[in-house]
């Protein structure tokens, strides 16, 4: 803090700041909009730049006026705040779900989270949520007042909630006396709070350290938070207990995560059992062991971990921890590819663990696009046994779906008539929708270009995706310089009667040992052969023969076809009806001319006429390989508005650019 405001007294030139301090609430940041004094939009923060609408959602909390008191207000203001739930209300929702067999939240935060998405705003109704403002975005008509502090004053005035915590302090010693104070209060308090955020109060300060901020970034990545704001949170409390033992979870990706099952302790007000202990590289690291006794802490007020262990408490015979070779829930292989920190169940289409997740992967958008099936749906066709792998949805009954909660006919013959438009699709979407790790959409439509059909793809080995190049030894450096003599002197050769070999061992220097001389003389018997290679040919690498499959994903695709667990639902799926067009059926309907971007990769950047997806869309059905970086293979960077790094990297590459009329023209026979 003192850091802080040094750096605040220095951009604005005064021996005290004023700053007003706030508690940091641990629950769901929304922004709401009011226009001429009504509520017309909220809407959580999303990724900073998009969220989602919870308008319906957030009219249902009863501390949020629908219509704003008093008068004055502009035209149109932003207000930010955070959605939280009393700790009274959480215990409340719990016992219930404890009465009725539902989900029990783990703290207030996951619980006002979930209460605020719920698709039903009446639900929403029944929580007992509450809201506390704390800032404001767009204003029309200018600030509300000439301070933060006054500002949060006059959103008060109009009925909008403000935390009673609030406070303007003078001084970074005020600060500090504030953060201990809640600090040590923060048990008593009724919503869960996990820290303390101090702002420079007058909104002229502001306006200069955002200038200053401006100014900075110009010569350095800028950042997302503004520099007169700082958030600080309080130290996690920590007690000691024993690790009694270890199992491994799978999670809906199929991670296996080793988890230390403990003496229960309390931490926080709450009972600990159980941690995460992440991943078996940071079990050998830290060498945790049944037995041990160990710190654990709750990060972030909220998850379980273990920070270190008291090696010298360690029991004699207390034994490594090791990784499973078969799942724990389905039995399939457990793989770990080489630098990759998590293990993995390669049971991806049948493990139980995996069951929801991979159905949701195979029903959306980009894959099966089955509309309307969306998680709380599955969610309940897992549980009551109707699904078992994606498979079983193409089996669903109209009754069994209009009997789910949140359906009635209507909506389960809709969903009904979609699972059944989905058995049309490509090539490429079905592998997408099979969820094989690390293959996105663009491996996937490599997949379906290169092989062609599934029966092949099915087969590959490892030999099918990468190649081994090259003469071991030469690299990168090295085959160049071979390749630049040869053609630099195009009379030079060896001796009458002298070894290949030995006549390339003394051409350059640094020398060629005589092992990677005679590995080139025996690829190449003759200096006219060698002089017809190319660099490529010479130096030592892996040749990727489908565009943008390495060694680490290539591994992915071989396990997952090798599962007989998977075979056995994709041969379910076909028989349900799912096809696509055949290689022999696109050649019959093929034009005689090359689609217009045939083999052209395109990286697309900014803000276009239309969604990203429906141009990606488009460029595919011309064609094209639709790239998510710039590489020197990329053809062309098609840039909108607002276009970020890719354009800057297309430029440093010498990419050519394009705009959409740029595109246009191309198609339609213009030049650039």
């Amino acid at each position: 803090m003192r850091e802080f405001d040094k750096r605040m007294r220095k951009d604005l030139s005064r021996e005290v700041v004023r700053y007003l301090a706030e508690p940091k609430l641990d629950g769901l940041a929304i922004n709401m909009t009011y226009e001429d004094g009504l509520l017309t939009l909220a809407a959580t923060r999303g990724d900073g730049r998009f969220g989602e609408d919870v308008t319906a959602q957030v009219r249902t909390i009863k501390s949020v006026p629908p219509r704003l008191r008093g008068q004055g207000w502009p035209r149109l203001m932003e207000v930010r705040g955070e959605v939280v739930l009393p700790k009274v209300g959480l215990e409340a929702i719990n016992e219930l779900a404890r009465i009725e067999g539902g989900k029990v939240f783990a703290n207030p935060r996951n619980a006002a989270a979930g209460s605020l998405r719920q698709l039903d705003p009446r639900i929403t109704a029944q929580r007992p949520l509450t809201i506390f403002c704390y800032g404001f975005g767009a204003i029309v008509g200018g600030p509300l007042a000439d301070t933060q502090s006054a500002s949060i004053e006059r959103l008060r005035g109009w009925g909008l909630p403000v935390s009673p915590e609030v406070k303007v302090l003078e001084g970074v010693d005020s600060c500090i006396d504030y953060f201990h104070d809640i600090g040590n209060r923060r048990a008593d308090l009724d919503y869960d709070i996990d820290g303390v955020v101090f702002k420079v109060d007058a909104l002229s300060d502001q306006a200069l350290c955002d200038q200053r901020q401006a100014e900075e970034a110009r010569f350095d990545s800028p950042s997302p938070f503004p520099r007169w704001a700082k958030a600080y949170k309080f130290p996690p409390e920590e007690a000691l207990t024993i690790i009694e033992a270890v199992s491994f979870d799978v999670g809906r990706s199929g991670a296996v995560t080793p988890v230390a099952h403990l003496k229960p302790v309390k931490v926080g007000g709450v009972t600990v059992s159980k941690a995460t202990l992440h991943n078996m590289d940071e079990v050998k690291r830290k060498d945790f062991r049944p037995g041990d006794t160990v710190f654990v802490r709750r990060a972030g007020d909220v998850i379980p971990q273990i920070p270190r262990v008291l090696i010298e408490r360690r029991p004699v015979g207390a034994f490594p921890v090791e990784l499973p070779t078969s799942c724990p829930v389905c039995g399939s292989e457990v793989s770990k590819s080489e630098g990759e920190a998590k293990a993995r169940c390669t049971g991806g289409l049948y493990c139980p663990a995996q069951r929801k997740r991979a159905i949701l992967h195979f029903a959306s958008r980009r894959a099966m696009d089955i509309d309307g099936l969306g998680e709380e749906i599955v969610d309940q066709l897992v549980d009551r046994g109707l699904v078992r792998d994606p498979a079983d949805l193409y089996t669903l009954r109209l009754e069994e779906l209009a009997d789910l909660n949140l359906m009635g006919d209507k909506s389960a013959q809709n969903l009904l008539s979609a699972i059944d438009r989905s058995r049309s699709t490509t090539l490429a979407r079905f592998v997408f929708a099979l969820g094989i790790p690390d293959v996105g959409e663009a491996s996937a439509q490599a997949l379906a270009d290169h092989f062609g059909d599934l029966e092949s793809l099915m087969a590959v080995t490892s030999k099918d995706f990468l190649l081994q190049r090259g003469i071991p030894g030469v690299g990168k450096e090295r085959a160049p310089r071979i390749i630049g003599f040869l053609t630099k002197y195009p009379r030079a050769e060896p001796a009458a009667g002298q070894e290949l070999a030995d006549w390339l061992a003394n051409q350059f220097r640094p020398r060629i040992s005589s092992k990677i001389a005679n590995a080139i003389a025996e690829r190449f018997p003759t200096v006219e052969a060698l002089r017809e290679a190319g660099t490529e040919d010479l130096r030592n690498h892996i040749h990727v023969l489908v565009a943008g499959i390495g060694e680490k994903v290539a591994n992915q695709i071989v396990r997952f076809f090798a599962q007989q667990h998977n075979r056995e639902v994709i041969q379910h799926l076909i028989a349900a009806g799912i096809q696509w067009p055949r290689p022999r059926d696109r050649a019959g309907a093929k034009s005689p001319l090359e689609p217009p971007l045939s083999d052209r990769t395109i990286v697309i950047t900014g803000t276009l006429s239309r969604p990203r997806d429906e141009i990606k869309d488009w460029l595919l059905s011309l064609g094209a390989r639709v790239s998510g970086s710039v590489s020197a293979k990329t053809d062309y960077v098609l840039a909108g508005n607002e276009a970020g790094s890719k354009l800057n990297m297309a430029k440093n590459l010498g990419v050519r650019v394009i705009s959409e009329e740029d595109l246009h023209r191309l198609l339609t026979g213009g030049k650039l």
